[in-house]
C-alpha cells in the first residue's frame, strides 16, 4: 500500500508567515541599546523611574536578600514582606481597601475577568479595550457584549437588557489612541443596574489623578464598593508586574480563586522592591505625573505645528495615523535612523487601515529632547500625511 501523502505538521505556519510578509505585518525583535543612543518615545516608562537610583538600588537589595526569583506561587513560596508592603502602599495610594500583586498586568486582567464572573454573568466591554482584556473575556465563562468605543448610552442599554450579575470593562486611558474614558458616567450607569465596574488603569496610574493616584481619584470615586481596577508596575513605576486594587472581599476572593495568582510564580522580589521604591519616589515627588502631561502637550503642539495629524493626549499617549502598515513601518524606521524610537502599531493591534505611530511622553524629557523628537518625527513623515 503506497504511503499517504501528508503535509508536515507545521506547514500551515509557513503559509501564515508568508501571508504576513505580503501584508507588511511581520514583526521584528529590535535590540535595545543600553547606551541610550536612541531617544525613547516607544516605551512606557512614563515617570522616568526605570533607571532612578533609588529604584535600581531597591531591586539590587531585594535580589541580594531574597534571591533572583520568587521560586514558586505566592501561596507556596513566593510571598515576601516586600509584597505585603507593596500591596498596602498601592492600596493607600490608589484609595482602595486592598491590593493584590501579580507577575504581570496581563495576569492581573485575566484574574479579574475570570474570577469575578460566572456562567450567568454579562461582561460589557469597550470596543477599544486592550488584548489582555479581550483574552480575559474569552477565557471567562460569561457572555460578552462589546459596545462602541466610549458609548456610555450603548453600555447602559446592554445592562438594561440583562437580568443578572454584570461587569462593565474599560481602560482608563486607552493604550493606542490615548483618550480617557468617561469613568464617572460609566460608574453612574453601573450603579443604576447593580453591576460592577472594572477599570484597566495601566496608562493612568501615576499620571492622572491627584499626585498620580490614578483613575478612581481623577473621577472622584472614593473607595468605590462596586469597582475594581488593575494597574501595571511596568509602566509608571518603571519595573515589572501588575496589581488588582479594590474592595477587601474582592481581593480575598482573588487570592483563593484567580488561576493566574494561584498557579503562577509570584512576582520576583527584585521587581517588588523596585516597585515599592518607585511608589515612594512618586509620593515624594507628586509633580511627576503633571510633568508627563505637560510633555505630552508640548509634543502634541510641536507635531501639529509641523503639519501632522495627531490626537490630543488625554494623558501621556499620542497617536499619529500612518494609513497602511508599510507606511507605519517605514516611518518608524526613519525615526529610528534619526535617533528616536517610536511605537509602530499595525493589525492586529489596531483595525485595518488604521496603522499608526504611537508616542509616549516621559517626565524626564528635556525641552531639547522634545524639540529633537518633533523635528525627527516630522522630517521622517511621508509627504502625503502632512496637512
Amino acid at each position: 500500500m503506497p504511503p499517504i501523502s501528508r503535509e508536515s505538521a507545521f506547514a500551515w505556519i509557513d503559509r501564515g508567515l508568508d501571508e504576513r510578509d505580503r501584508a507588511g505585518l511581520t514583526r521584528t525583535l529590535l535590540p535595545r541599546d543600553s547606551a541610550d543612543s536612541l531617544l525613547d518615545l516607544a516605551g512606557n516608562d512614563y515617570l522616568g523611574l526605570s533607571r532612578h537610583p533609588a529604584v535600581i538600588g531597591a531591586a539590587a537589595e531585594a535580589a541580594a536578600r531574597w534571591g533572583a526569583g520568587s521560586t514558586g506561587s505566592r501561596l507556596v513560596t513566593g510571598t515576601t514582606e516586600l509584597h505585603h508592603e507593596l500591596e498596602e502602599e498601592l492600596a493607600a495610594t490608589y484609595g482602595t481597601e486592598a491590593a493584590l500583586v501579580f507577575s504581570s498586568g496581563y495576569a492581573a486582567n485575566l484574574a479579574v475577568l475570570t474570577a469575578l464572573t460566572e456562567p450567568d454573568s454579562l461582561i460589557v466591554s469597550d470596543q477599544h479595550n486592550h488584548a489582555s482584556l479581550v483574552d480575559g473575556c474569552r477565557l471567562s465563562r460569561a457572555r460578552t457584549e462589546v459596545f462602541p468605543h466610549a458609548d456610555v448610552w450603548r453600555a447602559d442599554g446592554l445592562l438594561r437588557a440583562h437580568d443578572g450579575p454584570a461587569l462593565v470593562v474599560t481602560e482608563s486611558v486607552f493604550s493606542v489612541d490615548g483618550d480617557v474614558a468617561a469613568l464617572r458616567e460609566l460608574h453612574d450607569v453601573v450603579g443604576a443596574h447593580g453591576a460592577a465596574l472594572f477599570v484597566d488603569d495601566a496608562h493612568g496610574f501615576g499620571i492622572i489623578g491627584p499626585g498620580g493616584a490614578g483613575a478612581f481619584s481623577e473621577a472622584g470615586l472614593v473607595t468605590p464598593p462596586d469597582a475594581v481596577a488593575t494597574a501595571t508596575l511596568s509602566e509608571a513605576l518603571g519595573t515589572q508586574g501588575g496589581a488588582v486594587l479594590g474592595p477587601r472581599r474582592v481581593i480575598r476572593h482573588l487570592t483563593q480563586t484567580a488561576r493566574t495568582f494561584v498557579f503562577d510564580a509570584g512576582l520576583a522580589p527584585a521587581c517588588a522592591g523596585a516597585a515599592l521604591a518607585a511608589l515612594r519616589v512618586l509620593s515624594r515627588e507628586p509633580g511627576r505625573g503633571k510633568r508627563v502631561r505637560l510633555v505630552a502637550e508640548q509634543l502634541h503642539e510641536g507635531l501639529i505645528n509641523a503639519g501632522l495629524v495627531v490626537n490630543p493626549p488625554g494623558a501621556a499617549v499620542l497617536s499619529l495615523p500612518a494609513g497602511s502598515p508599510s507606511n507605519a513601518v517605514e516611518w518608524a524606521a526613519a525615526c529610528r535612523a534619526g535617533g528616536v524610537a517610536v511605537g509602530c502599531f499595525r493589525p492586529p493591534a489596531v483595525p485595518d487601515s488604521t496603522s499608526r505611530l504611537r508616542l509616549t511622553a516621559r517626565a524626564d524629557l528635556t525641552e531639547q529632547q522634545i524639540a529633537q523628537a518633533v523635528r525627527v518625527i516630522a522630517d521622517a513623515a511621508p509627504h502625503h500625511l502632512r496637512l
